[in-house]
């Protein structure tokens, strides 16, 4: 062979390459091992040629047959992986190229930058083709990987690790061999420096004072960063002025961005895990995605770390465990449904693995539940409903025997409320409205005691405007009007107390958006008002993060409802123009990740689209547009298609002439006891 490796990379690793490139020609082989077998036969004094295309290509321009020839001619394949490689076509090629040799067991991963476990643009390192299965449908492969990060093997490291896999020696017999080296060049190196010693050891007990001094002052700033991240956060939260914090957790993102993992104590990497944990969380109620990712992931890197050196240490795989659940939260709320489902389904094995640790401690046994529900909630927005309601069902007897053994416990009411919540908005989708109910007026009362309890807790009142929000949604499609006009005056009063409280929190922002969408929605032809303001602080909360799921599909909601009145208004364009606007919307994500709410959206502006061009004429467009939507209501796996569609169904088949193919699923609602906002085409 030519070449001993190819080194495939990045132009923006471009500096990593050449070093990469420098060491590995001019790398001596220790004595010792020189001439012992290894897999490629005797072991070389030096590695020899290494092929960096940048620099190896000829003037002709014939990419294609230079790069083939020097891949065929070479021994290996090294990939520098970083989250750029991992989205370059050209370095994802020469790996394809190299597998399909047949030498996959001769690439060697380099990781420079990214997260090894990650599958997401921008955060994960390796190129698809290094890890896509052998055979179709078959495992992931694991690429054999050389992790130059600093908070994992560190570049020296890792670079010897490299050398090992190419040579085809054990790492540690390599390692030993440097470190003999090393100790022999630093004996020489004590022998010519002992004559210096006396004037060193003056020097040297100045700088053990400054060192001391400079650790103690680390200590300081840390125990100074660690209340007011940890205390005062816990306090701000409390009275919902999270506001406050940005600037300090701006500084202490920075501060730790400048620390190496690798030198810390553990203390300090406990610390910053959990305040970047508390970051993340900020993040998140600000509505800055991306943000919240990456503090999340930086905790994930140094709580990882933690663990490894103690894993029977439970504190640490829980404090583990919540960086899995806030990186799987984060993903499923910009849409990303197999990522999250990735990395909740991490935290429920984290937290089975935590409760059987030590069955007396109450806070690790409540991880088990949370793992159930975390999936059950992801089941439920992808429309798997019966396997969400038998998860949540099992995560309710669970609290409520709990319940009898901590009855003043009020994280543990707040949790059964929320089960409660996610039980009556099962039973709501699979048509059983009044069990629906039930549920929505258990929660609202469990919050309303949490309130009596804590009055100064402002996510106390947050969880009531959401229970009170839940509730008119069910008792108007029972046709209870009053019940929920009095439901949604309550929760307008408490959403527009917590958003003058903080207008800077984005969930706030968006709670009241919904409050007065809710009641726009319930006053119909008087909605005007209402409907605007929903519309003001819904476009306000979309413009701070376009990728948040719920705010998306409320802004989609609120464009509907404005059609539907343009169209009441005899205005057809316009209608149109808010038809076209939801649908810029929820196309992008809908081929990225389709779900039921989707569909249902989708649906609900295709029947939209169709009414304002059947009121314009143009009946051929118009019948296009309502068997479209009718196809997407029409498709489902259960034995019966599912009851939130059937509303939409059952207009759109009237709307098509089809009210002998309506009949059923009119019957379906009926029987539910549903009540039509408005009456059926």
């Amino acid at each position: 062979m030519l070449y001993r490796a190819f080194i495939s990379y990045s132009h923006a690793d471009e500096k990593w390459a050449r070093w990469l490139l420098r060491r590995l020609e001019n790398y001596r082989v220790p004595a010792n091992l020189v001439g012992a077998p290894g897999r490629d036969g005797p072991i070389p004094a030096k590695l020899g040629k290494m092929f960096l295309d940048r620099d190896e290509l000829p003037s002709s321009g014939d990419l294609g047959s230079t790069l083939t020839a020097a891949l065929n001619n070479s021994s290996a394949l090294v990939v520098i992986c970083s989250t750029t490689s991992a989205q370059s076509r050209w370095v994802n090629a020469e790996v394809n190229a190299f597998r399909v040799s047949g030498r996959s067991n001769m690439i060697f991963s380099f990781i420079t930058d990214g997260d090894p476990a990650s599958r997401e643009p921008g955060t994960a390192c390796f190129p698809v083709a290094l890890i896509e299965p052998e055979t179709p449908g078959g495992p992931l492969r694991e690429p054999l990987a050389a992790d130059a990060r600093k908070i994992s093997d560190g570049r020296e490291r890792a670079f010897i690790k490299l050398v090992a896999g190419l040579l085809g020696v054990g790492f540690d017999a390599l390692a030993r061999r440097e470190a003999q080296q090393r100790q022999r060049r630093m004996a020489r190196i004590t022998a010519a420096s002992l004559a210096g010693m006396t004037l060193a050891l003056g020097l040297a007990v100045t700088a053990y004072i400054a060192r001391n001094d400079a650790v103690r002052r680390q200590a300081q700033a840390e125990d100074i960063l660690g209340f007011m991240l940890g205390d005062l956060r816990t306090n701000l939260t409390k009275v919902g002025r999270l506001d406050l914090m940005s600037s300090v957790d701006d500084k202490a993102t920075r501060y730790f961005a400048t620390l190496d993992p690798r030198d810390l104590s553990d203390r300090a990497l406990e610390e910053q895990a959990r305040s970047l944990c508390g970051i993340g969380e900020v993040r998140v109620h600000e509505g800055k995605h991306t943000e919240a990712m990456a503090a999340f992931r930086e905790a994930h890197a140094r709580s990882t770390a933690l663990y490894q050196r103690a894993p029977e240490n439970g504190q640490r795989l829980f404090d583990l465990a919540q960086t899995e659940y806030w990186i799987g939260y984060v993903a499923w709320q910009q849409g990303r449904f197999e990522d999250a489902k990735t990395w909740l389904g991490k935290y429920q094995k984290s937290g089975i693995k935590l409760a059987a640790m030590d069955r007396t401690n109450f806070t690790w046994q409540k991880e088990t539940a949370y793992g159930y529900h975390n999936l059950a909630a992801l089941d439920e927005s992808l429309g798997n409903y019966a396997e969400a309601e038998r998860a949540m069902l099992a995560e309710r007897k669970l609290q409520i025997g709990w319940l009898k053994e901590y009855p003043k416990d009020t994280t543990l009411r707040s949790d059964a409320a929320s089960t409660a919540s996610w039980l009556g908005t099962l039973a709501l989708n699979q048509g059983r409205l009044e069990v629906a109910e039930a549920f929505f007026t258990e929660q609202v009362a469990a919050t309303a005691l949490l309130m009596e309890q804590e009055p100064k807790n402002a996510l106390s009142k947050e969880n009531r405007v959401d229970a009170l929000s839940l509730l008119v949604e069910v008792q108007t499609l029972r046709g209870r009007k009053v019940q929920a006009q009095e439901s949604i005056k309550l929760a307008l009063q408490f959403a527009e107390e917590l958003h003058s409280q903080d207008p800077k929190n984005v969930v706030w922002l968006v709670s009241l958006g919904k409050c007065h969408l809710r009641k726009a929605l319930l006053l119909g032809d008087n909605a005007d008002w209402h409907l605007k303001k929903a519309v003001s602080l819904l476009n306000q909360a979309y413009s701070i993060n376009a990728n948040n799921a719920k705010t998306n599909r409320l802004v989609v909601i609120a464009r509907l409802l404005q059609g539907e009145q343009a169209l009441m208004q005899n205005n057809p364009k316009q209608a149109l123009v808010f038809a076209k606007e939801a649908e810029a919307i929820v196309e992008p994500i809908w081929r990225t990740a389709p779900s039921e709410l989707l569909r249902s959206s989708k649906a609900k502006i295709l029947i939209l689209k169709g009414q304002a061009l059947q009121n314009e004429g143009k009946h051929e467009e118009a019948s296009h547009s309502f068997h479209r939507a009718m196809q997407l209501l029409s498709e489902y796996s259960s034995a019966e298609v599912p009851f939130t569609r059937l509303d939409d169904l059952v207009r759109v088949m009237h709307l098509l002439g089809k009210k002998e193919q309506a009949e059923i699923h009119l019957n379906r609602l009926m029987l539910a006891g549903f009540v039509p906002a408005k009456p059926f085409p």
